[in-house]
């Protein structure tokens, strides 16, 4: 087993969060209570949404939150090919059918030309994905849905600080829906968080997330519900970290500064940067180059770990077999299943590439600008 120098996620947690934690462990209230009440108060303030309702974590906020706009069988949803595997399996989660969209081809992300051409009868919504930490076209987004009469789910689960021309990711849309883990922005260990604008949408997420009731321990269920609760645990680490989101923040903008310096000019290897409208609150540091597998492997030798970019959605194993399971082509022999598969792939041009030229470097807020000069410093090297 490699021992790491530099790891890709090593969360910061200091005495506030620690002091937040203990108090409310000692209080005796750790199941969702006023903790959890600020936690939402504070998310609302920053993304500027009137509505907003917590969730375990980012994959159950979209499916909380598709199941908010009345999606469910037989509804197909736009989903960008490049994508965590969640966007895809919330869609599944609630019996819908996610159907892959390949990306732009400087960005990498949710391409409304090529969405166009996948819409049917039964398309409902699109779900574009601020994925590492820039922002999606929210005004091409934003006409595309009312164009073709669709809802917009946000999956900004990376996309805690991000804007696009000023407003925050995730208010744009019909909800927006965001995660806690341990490697984003903001963390909470897991957790998730689902806001809206429409009152109406907001109320049926209370409904939903409590088990069909707006109250705790009334035992009559107006409504179908689930459990998609938070803890105030957790919303006590989180209060905590929100108030050192601007400091956050400019880490990150410093360390991605240094990435583009100790990386400039080096012939076939470029940063994924933000398209312009949209600020940068790095996920990762993303550089697109020339051998990246073998680039990978000389940093892991270094004891820099490493992480590939998103493996392209229509290429995942479960989605394969998933399309095959129910469409017509299960009752074809094996040599034409593979026959289409390999011709879909090849209409993933975009989300191919990035896969074979993309890898993802540390970002976090326990990097060092030692740490990012020694990373850059094994780059170059390796390419010399």
């Amino acid at each position: 087993m490699i021992k790491y120098k530099i790891t890709q996620v090593d969360p910061k947690f200091e005495n506030d969060e620690i002091s937040s934690v203990v108090e409310t462990l000692r209080s005796g209230w750790i199941t969702e209570g006023k903790k959890s009440e600020q936690f939402v108060a504070q998310l609302n303030k920053i993304t500027g949404s009137p509505f907003g309702v917590l969730a375990p974590n980012g994959t159950l906020a979209l499916a909380l939150g598709l199941l908010g706009l009345g999606l469910g069988p037989g509804d197909e949803v736009l989903v960008p090919d490049v994508t965590f595997m969640g966007s895809a399996s919330a869609v599944l989660l609630i019996g819908a059918r996610p159907v892959c969209v390949d990306v732009d081809s400087e960005y990498f992300l949710f391409n409304a030309d090529k969405a166009k051409r996948k819409i049917t009868y039964r398309t409902k919504a699109i779900m574009p994905v601020h994925l590492f930490g820039v922002a999606c076209n929210m005004d091409v987004l934003e006409w595309f849905c009312k164009r073709y009469r669709l809802l917009m789910i946000e999956d900004a689960a990376q996309g805690i600080g991000v804007r696009w021309n000023g407003k925050h990711v995730g208010g744009f849309g019909d909800v927006g829906c965001f995660s806690f883990f341990a490697d984003k922005t903001i963390t909470t260990g897991e957790g998730g968080y689902v806001c809206c604008k429409d009152k109406t949408i907001y109320e049926k997420l209370l409904l939903l997330r409590n088990q069909g009731r707006h109250n705790r321990g009334s035992f009559i269920h107006p409504a179908i519900g689930y459990n998609f609760r938070m803890t105030d645990l957790q919303s006590a680490l989180g209060c905590e970290q929100l108030k050192k989101l601007d400091l956050i923040i400019s880490q990150k903008r410093e360390l991605t500064q240094l990435y583009f310096e100790g990386l400039k000019n080096l012939g076939g290897v470029r940063i994924l940067g933000a398209p312009p409208g949209s600020n940068q609150v790095a996920f990762r540091c993303v550089i697109l180059g020339p051998r990246i597998k073998d680039l990978a492997l000389h940093l892991e030798n270094k004891g820099i770990q490493t992480r590939s970019v998103f493996y392209p959605l229509h290429r995942q194993p479960c989605i394969l077999d998933w399309k095959t399971n129910h469409s017509f082509q299960k009752w074809l022999p094996k040599k034409i299943q593979e026959a289409f598969r390999q011709n879909e792939s090849n209409s993933y041009k975009s989300a191919n590439f990035f896969w074979d030229n993309g890898l993802c470097l540390p970002m976090h807020m326990k990097l060092t600008r030692e740490d990012v000069e020694s990373i850059c410093e094994s780059v170059r090297e390796f390419y010399s």
